[in-house]
């Protein structure tokens, strides 16, 4: 991982972009795992790719995201410039246009039916997009959207370090399902990361969606992982219902979302709060495959 500093990035801005040297300059109050972001004025932020491995999104979001925001009903980050490497910091970098919202949680949204619903919409404006000249799943989006046999390995040496409570077979049985197909159809457009952290509420709605550095075309089921991480069993439900996929889609997202549960509750210390919302998105997965 690369240090970064709001001093680091005071020297990008002012060097590169002297314009902008008088607003002020502060990091968002969740940054991120990925990227840094720091808030730039009251209208503009700036990205930073944590590790090489996340720079090539720089130049995709560069590239697609001023094609998205016209076909899209809620805001999506708008790249306003794009920042060279340096000797001090050797990765692109971008400035994009602040979205006003607070990260979704379950306290405030107004209504969870109504979040599932404006969630689904837009997930479906983002299918309709051509994605004939997209970038297909692969290295450059950690596979979301491809194969996710590509994490078999992991995700079987997570069930096998599980003790206490948690039937290994049944976890085995579920993973074993969501591989069980693959998808047939023409690909499409995929967020790739939709979690809590990238998607913004304002006065109880789903406001914007940030974050597309994952983006790829291909299988959407990697997009439906809110329907365990986040919504309640009738939401759940409804969400899925409004996605209108069939059973084996649904089978791959609920793999999806296994996958991530798994190495977050066994790769993080217990009772850490990565460790929690793994254990908790685990055992939501459990309870919902044995009520089918």
């Amino acid at each position: 991982m690369i240090e970064i500093t709001v001093d680091l990035v005071r020297r990008l801005i002012d060097s590169q972009f002297p314009q902008w040297m008088s607003l002020e300059l502060k990091p968002v109050e969740k940054s991120g795992h990925d990227n840094r972001t720091y808030r730039l004025g009251s209208e503009m932020t700036v990205r930073l790719p944590s590790h090489e491995r996340y720079a090539s999104a720089v130049e995709k979001e560069l590239t697609w995201l001023p094609i998205f925001k016209p076909l899209l009903s809620l805001p999506i980050p708008v790249p306003v410039a794009k920042g060279e490497p340096t000797d001090e910091y050797p990765l692109p970098w971008s400035i994009n246009r602040w979205i006003d919202g607070d990260t979704v949680r379950q306290d405030n949204i107004r209504n969870p039916s109504e979040f599932a619903e404006d969630l689904a919409r837009f997930l479906k404006e983002l299918e309709a997009i051509d994605a004939s000249r997209g970038i297909p799943a692969g290295v450059q989006n950690f596979h979301r959207g491809g194969n996710l046999a590509v994490y078999d390995g992991e995700t079987r040496s997570a069930i096998e370090t599980l003790s206490g409570p948690y039937d290994q077979k049944l976890l085995t049985e579920i993973w074993e399902i969501s591989l069980a197909t693959r998808y047939q159809s023409a690909p499409v457009w995929l967020h790739g990361d939709v979690a809590v952290g990238n998607l913004l509420v304002k006065d109880g709605r789903l406001c914007g969606v940030i974050d597309f550095g994952t983006m790829g075309v291909g299988d959407p089921s990697s997009d439906l992982v809110m329907a365990w991480n986040f919504f309640d069993d009738a939401n759940r439900q409804l969400f899925l219902k409004l996605m209108n996929f069939d059973e084996n889609t649904v089978n791959r997202a609920r793999g999806w979302a296994l996958w991530k549960a798994l190495i977050t509750y066994a790769g993080n210390e217990k009772g850490s709060v990565a460790s929690t919302w793994g254990k908790h998105a685990m055992e939501t997965i459990i309870r919902d495959y044995q009520q089918l």
